[in-house]
């Protein structure tokens, strides 16, 4: 059996207000090559984008923007340090 992998990214969305945004996320989002699922969570505002690989962050912010909606930019922690720093 072959085993396959895939690459899951979660995203905050801003804007959304009803299932008619979400919808349009999630079709602007499922266009993305590779992209196999998009959940959205409306009153979090998260977006959950399941692909066959890792997908740009630039790509995912224009397919948000096309659907009319804003991403709020990833923030990676440095090198050794941790996200909120309470776990040293």
């Amino acid at each position: 059996m072959g085993t396959s992998t895939s690459a899951v990214a979660t995203y905050t969305v801003t804007g959304m207000t009803c299932g008619h945004c979400v919808s349009s996320v999630e079709a602007e989002l499922g266009r993305l090559d590779g992209v196999t699922d998009v959940a959205v969570d409306l009153a979090s505002g998260r977006v959950t984008v399941t692909a066959d690989a890792a997908l740009e962050e630039a790509a995912v912010a224009a397919a948000i923007d096309e659907a009319g909606y804003g991403l709020v930019p990833t923030e990676t922690p440095a090198a050794g340090a941790s996200c909120c720093g309470s776990c040293h």
